[in-house]
């Protein structure tokens, strides 16, 4: 059983994990921008009162706030930390106008948006090829080494022996294939292909769903087939592969949230399954009693989450800049401050939603509402 780690402990392992990668994030914003020759106002870790700050040489100011759940890169001639073009942009002297982030050409400004969310793929990969390195790579064959009696595997024809060949028209190379695949489809009908001792064989089954516990009071569906590997198979990894193999594992990773959330927005799983920043506390204090490997491949998944959510294209993140330098590029000009004004506050009525949204959950996982109902009854 998952150690319950203290209040203390959960709140250091979440600074330690949130900090650093909203650091990241933002030194991407940065550093390219000062590569483009974009003055930076302000670089701020975490919104809220300052707790402390100091100024560089170029005029940076550089500060810590008191809510560490994002960060900004203030930029001359933006409005706010939304990084929302100020008009009076036009109105600044030549040589400081030249300084100021809209007045570089379209794809430096994409470039500037872009490196953000990039970095923190970066970060991740970079962690994803040191963990290949040290431990080499999971190849054990998509090959059944055992079936569960009654399971959806069994239901299916499946015997061991049998060699996966494709999930629902998807090709199966390893057993990790299938484990990924089965995991997030729970109850969901799918086409088994499967290979016989040569032979090609297609069977129509249903992914066996089961209930877990997540350690910490919380349960979840999750979907199994109930086959069992053969002898596991690790290959070594060279310094030259671990970045391929770790790019592939990110990709991996991002498949799983843009097929999970696309499940979300179909009705297919429910919304209480999303998290916010108490659950990502919980479960940082949770990979912190698990070891450091365990708490850095947890920042690892946290920093591909925050790159794949700020490329979402909703006003306010760095996907909706994106989004607006897509028209922008289409149309030959500008989208129209009264556009972009009405986008902003959408995108931030969004989000706002989406904050309340996810801390319900969190509350609710905590069972809150469940003790406060108790004393109300």
């Amino acid at each position: 059983m998952i150690q319950s780690p203290g209040f203390l402990m959960t709140v250091l392992a979440f600074v330690a994990v949130i900090g650093p990668l909203v650091f990241v994030h933002e030194l991407g914003h940065y550093l390219v921008g000062r590569w483009c020759g974009v003055k930076a106002e302000a670089f701020s870790i975490g919104f809220g009162p300052e707790l402390f700050a100091w100024v560089d040489r170029r005029g940076t100011r550089w500060r810590v706030a008191a809510l560490p759940l994002g960060g900004y890169v203030r930029f001359k001639g933006d409005m706010n930390a939304a990084s929302q073009t100020d008009p009076a942009w036009l109105e600044m002297p030549a040589s400081e106008r030249a300084q100021s982030f809209p007045a570089k050409p379209l794809w430096q400004r994409a470039a500037i948006v872009a490196a953000g969310p990039a970095i923190n793929f970066l970060f991740a990969i970079l962690i994803l090829a040191t963990f290949a390195f040290v431990h080499g790579e999971s190849r054990t064959p998509a090959v059944a080494g055992q079936v569960q009696p009654g399971s959806a595997a069994a239901a299916a024809g499946i015997v061991a022996g049998d060699r996966i060949v494709s999930l629902g028209g998807r090709a199966m190379d390893t057993f990790d294939d299938i484990r990924l695949y089965a995991q997030i489809r729970p109850g969901d009908p799918v086409e088994i292909v499967i290979d016989r001792a040569g032979k090609r064989i297609v069977r129509q089954g249903r992914i066996g769903s089961v209930t877990e516990d997540d350690g910490m009071g919380n349960t979840f569906q999750i979907g199994r087939l109930g086959l069992a590997p053969g002898k596991p198979v690790i290959e070594p990894v060279s310094l030259l592969r671990a970045p391929v193999v770790a790019i592939e594992r990110t990709g991996q990773i991002i498949r799983t949230m843009v097929e999970t959330l696309g499940q979300i927005v179909s009705g297919g799983r429910s919304v209480k399954e999303l998290g916010g920043p108490l659950k990502i506390a919980q479960v940082s204090g949770q990979a912190a009693t698990l070891g450091i490997e365990s708490f850095i491949f947890f920042a690892a998944l946290i920093s591909i989450n925050l790159g794949f959510i700020n490329l979402l294209p909703i006003p306010m993140l760095d996907g909706g800049h994106l989004l607006f330098y897509g028209i922008e590029a289409v149309q030959r000009r500008p989208v129209s401050a009264a556009a972009q004004e009405w986008a902003y506050r959408s995108g931030l009525a969004v989000l706002m939603a989406m904050m309340l949204l996810v801390t319900f959950n969190d509350l609710s996982s905590f069972g809150l509402w469940k003790s406060l109902s108790g004393l109300i009854g």
